[in-house]
């Protein structure tokens, strides 16, 4: 079952971001692919915190907490939202789709 406020609120971040980059005159494509850089990055930040909370880092140390990962993996995981709702603009029913088609690979069907 999907949150439906979840996705309000992701499909009014993608609208704005479409909004502004459109008004720069970026294309959809140009669009989409910064989007997908910007996720990148996002996943960069979360392997960074990891990288902090396990102290392996030796200028550094112990940086981060699994607080400071769970944060960015959630922040990965918006991007990821937007940029699929940016895409498409069945990203909810389309997300729903693709995790049944690969969690039925690991769950048993009841599990679904």
């Amino acid at each position: 079952m999907r949150d439906d406020t979840s996705w309000d609120t992701i499909g009014a971040l993608a609208a704005l971001f479409t909004r502004l980059d459109s008004g720069r005159g970026l294309s959809a494509e140009e669009q989409w692919t910064l989007q997908v850089l910007k996720l990148s990055e996002e996943v960069g930040e979360a392997a960074q915190a990891v990288i902090g909370v396990r102290a392996t880092n030796p200028r550094k140390g112990r940086s981060h907490t699994w607080e400071h990962v769970q944060e960015e993996v959630a922040d990965a995981v918006i991007t990821g939202m937007v940029a699929l709702a940016r895409m498409r603009p069945d990203a909810a029913d389309f997300l729903a789709d693709v995790l049944a088609e690969k969690s039925a690979k690991f769950l048993p069907r009841e599990g679904r």
